[in-house]
């Protein structure tokens, strides 16, 4: 039988800003809720307060569309400064059709308005980027946590990410400091006695979508403690997860 895990929602975090001194609220919120951060704990951090406190924001009225970008939001009835600003966040374009824009960005991650959200913001026609290097930042927010605390936290920046061949959003982990992203089962035995050949866990996306179970899109609550997690630790990145073109058959 597998270890159990407890994951506990970190309450009362006030409106992020930039210059904010996010692993400082973060531990104030988990003391306040009586959450000790332990030994094998993973704390689990909406990438959006992160892109808050670092200043990745851009207000909308900045933003001059190109004349493609015009051209392309009046096709679609969609807002032409945040179609600029997906652009100018994109290093490819996947995919331009019936108003959705799928995008690799300059960190590598293929996804819908190249990470680009307007959603929670914090104002009316600002929109949030994605953080400049999330892994990073989450190993910032770790150092700060252990200096806080005493206690070395794993940390996972996540965001919510659609799936081509899925209905439905899930989270996955943008970076990640103080574990492994990924659990390599390849050369071990099933429970069968069968050699396993391709299977690699990831496990920082599992841990941020169960996360986020507690933490809701309405809740406002951006992050969540988890305890009782005993996967393999180490000093990993979330760069882990993207998978290298070389390997990707849909490129």
């Amino acid at each position: 039988m597998g270890a159990p895990l407890t994951i506990y929602p970190v309450e009362g975090l006030p409106e992020i800003h930039a210059g904010d001194d996010l692993g400082k609220l973060l531990a104030v919120a988990l003391e306040a809720g009586g959450l000790a951060p332990e030994p094998g704990a993973v704390l689990v951090v909406a990438h959006k307060v992160v892109s808050k406190a670092e200043g990745a924001s851009v207000r909308l009225e900045t933003v001059t569309p190109s004349p493609f970008a015009v051209q392309w939001a009046e096709r679609w009835e969609r807002d032409p400064r945040l179609v600029e600003l997906v652009l100018s966040q994109s290093k490819r374009i996947v995919r331009m059709d019936r108003g959705l824009i799928v995008a690799e960005t300059h960190h590598g991650f293929v996804c819908a308005n190249a990470g680009v959200d307007l959603s929670n913001s914090g104002g009316e026609g600002t929109a949030i980027l994605l953080p400049e290097d999330p892994d990073r930042s989450a190993q910032e927010l770790r150092a700060r946590l252990k200096e806080l605390t005493g206690q070395e936290v794993g940390v996972i920046v996540a965001d919510t990410f659609g799936r081509p061949w899925r209905v439905g959003l899930t989270q996955v982990a943008l970076g990640v400091a103080g574990l492994a992203p990924l659990i390599d089962l390849r050369g071990q035995e099933d429970g069968e006695g069968r050699l396993l050949h391709m299977t690699v866990i990831a496990a920082a996306d599992e841990l941020a979508c169960a996360a986020d179970l507690v933490c809701g899109k309405f809740n406002r609550v951006p992050a969540a403690l988890i305890l009782g997690y005993s996967g393999p630790a180490g000093e990993g990145r979330g760069t882990e997860l993207v998978r290298e073109p070389g390997m990707d058959l849909f490129r």
